[in-house]
């Protein structure tokens, strides 16, 4: 009769059990709750992300095109993009949906050469992979590591993959993952924001013309509406009333004549009335292409009487010029004289390739910089309201050279002396935050001041630019094909065929400022690689195999025997 009931219980407890998890389940199935165990929260997304995930209205479609027979790394990032995927969809309301694809999965070679022009079209960047087989054998493969995301009819292109400059391929991978959240994240945002800001290139002293940024100008279309104005003295120019400002942000590249006080009044007033300012400033006049028709020439200051206001909005752009030993390549005609030409690429020491700061959401896993002729930045001021980031600097082998100053290609054949470049870091970039006081506070010009048509404001609201003292870091080439114009990719040397991070960083820098700066703070988090020693896998492959088969089996045994011991020795007293 014991027994009986010691088996009612049993069943009673076993039913009970059953009961309180189908009604935890139930109950968790309305309740979102994650518990990330890892010590970077490298599966937890971020409370911005979270948020527009929360506001989506409608459907959100992936076709990942990471699938098939990958290398490790790739699957790991396939895997990665999965887990992602499968948090947002979490936190949507299940409004993303997706699919991974392999695009080489058709034995047909034109079908698939058809199917890769097609995403190329749309903006994936194919990688032709090298790896190593398990047996030790090279294969090769072309692979689209990204994405296109869709949103009621509209389409996006995603590269996932990050392609740095002297990173391994594991980092590189690494860095790709850890940006998962922020890339996916961001396009969720610009492909379902309705309304887009608007953002204009000031023209009208010289600046960039429309061809010279054609490509960023691109780019910023799909998530801006771009506009360019020309100042011409009207204070009206950048506001549409006293009171309001008719752009998020303005955009000055690269100017080469002088500012008279008026259109410095209307852009310092933008900025006093919460508007954003992108200053892209060469100090010093000097053009790569003046060498192409002499040997050398004299680069000189470029006045374009700005000093007075960037000084008094905290910095400083030096007429001078910054050579590093860390440099991108011109090609220099090396042939003798009546010879045919022979041009070899040479290291220019005018072209400091830049390596971004990875302490800022801006300038974080971005590629190197490419700049032409930079000058130096320093901070002044002591306005307490005004917070100063540096985002771009040189690298520990910097030589800066004051205007005037004489520059040769004749420099080229000469072994930079490690001793003239002592100077390390050198500013050229600066992001500025906070409220700032207007240049023209206590010396308002008379015919300004009667103007019926301004409020004049001597301390801005809350507002923030970056000044970077290039403005060529902005500039694509571009090349004439019949009578239609096609733009080199910003940040793209035709010499060496590498991209630098020039597009990213712009991109970026004009998120920041233009209140994106909630999902770019994803940027900032870590993740640690930790990778498997390949040496020791290959050369202790057998030891490891055997303890990983053999030895649980063993202990399996162990503990067999044990409790068998135990409970003969139970049962026996």
């Amino acid at each position: 009769m014991k027994r009986k009931e010691v088996k009612k219980q049993n069943i009673i407890q076993l039913l009970l059990t059953l009961v309180i998890i189908l009604l935890v389940n139930y109950i968790f199935s309305f309740v979102l709750v994650r518990v990330d165990l890892t010590s970077e929260k490298r599966y937890s997304i971020s409370e911005p992300t979270k948020d527009l995930l929360k506001n989506l209205n409608d459907v959100v479609y992936f076709k990942v095109y990471l699938n098939g027979d990958l290398p490790s790394g790739f699957k790991q990032l396939e895997k990665s993009t999965k887990e992602m995927l499968d948090e947002f969809r979490a936190y949507s309301k299940n409004n993303i949906e997706y699919e991974f694809i392999n695009p080489s999965e058709s034995s047909d070679k034109k079908t698939r050469n058809e199917i890769y022009r097609q995403l190329f079209d749309k903006g994936l960047h194919p990688t032709n992979l090298s790896y190593k087989e398990d047996d030790g054998t090279k294969s090769q493969k072309i692979i689209f590591p990204g994405l296109i995301i869709s949103y009621r009819g509209e389409e996006l292109a995603v590269n996932i993959l990050s392609n740095n400059i002297g990173a391994s391929p594991e980092q590189n991978l690494n860095e790709s993952i850890q940006e998962l959240e922020y890339k996916l994240s961001n396009a969720i945002k610009k492909i379902s924001t309705n309304s887009k800001p608007e953002i204009a290139f000031i023209e009208g002293q010289g600046e960039l013309d429309k061809n010279s940024v054609l490509d960023i100008t691109n780019s910023l279309k799909e998530f801006y509406n771009v506009k360019r104005v020309r100042l011409n003295n009207k204070l009206s120019s950048l506001r549409d009333s006293l009171k309001h400002n008719k752009f998020s942000l303005i955009i000055i590249a690269k100017p080469d004549s002088a500012f008279n006080e008026k259109d410095k009044f209307i852009i310092d007033q933008f900025i006093m009335n919460g508007g954003k300012v992108l200053w892209l400033v060469d100090a010093v006049k000097a053009d790569i292409d003046s060498l192409a028709y002499s040997n050398s020439t004299i680069a000189l200051a470029n006045n374009i009487n700005i000093d007075d206001q960037l000084f008094k909005y905290g910095v400083r752009i030096n007429p001078n010029l910054i050579e590093d030993i860390q440099c991108a390549v011109i090609p220099v005609n090396t042939a003798l004289v009546g010879a045919q030409p022979k041009f070899t690429p040479s290291p220019w020491l005018f072209f400091p390739l830049i390596s971004a700061s990875q302490t800022n959401p801006i300038t974080r896993n971005l590629n190197l910089i490419k700049t032409e002729f930079v000058s130096s930045i320093d901070t002044v001021g002591n306005n307490p309201s005004v917070k100063k980031t540096i985002l771009l600097h040189s690298s520990n082998y910097t030589k800066v050279v004051n205007a005037p100053a004489r520059i040769s290609l004749d420099m080229v054949d000469q072994q930079p002396d490690q001793r003239q470049f002592n100077k390390r870091n050198v500013p050229i970039a600066i992001l500025l935050e906070g409220q700032f006081e207007s240049v023209f506070k206590n010396r308002l010009a008379v015919d300004i001041a009667k103007s019926k048509d301004i409020a004049y404001k001597d301390k801005s609201d809350d507002t923030k630019m970056i000044v970077v003292a290039d403005g060529d870091i902005i500039k694509n080439r571009f090349k004439y094909y019949g009578e239609k114009i096609i733009p080199y990719p910003l940040g793209y040397d035709r010499y060496t065929r590498q991209t630098f991070g020039n597009k990213e960083f712009i991109l970026n820098a004009i998120d920041y400022l233009t209140g994106n700066s909630d999902l770019m703070q994803v940027r900032s988090r870590e993740i640690k690689l930790r990778l498997l020693d390949k040496t020791k896998i290959n050369n202790q492959r057998l030891k490891w195999q055997i303890i990983n088969t053999i030895l649980p089996i063993f202990v399996i045994i162990i503990i067999g025997i044990i409790l068998i011991f135990l409970r003969k020795r139970k049962y026996t007293k």
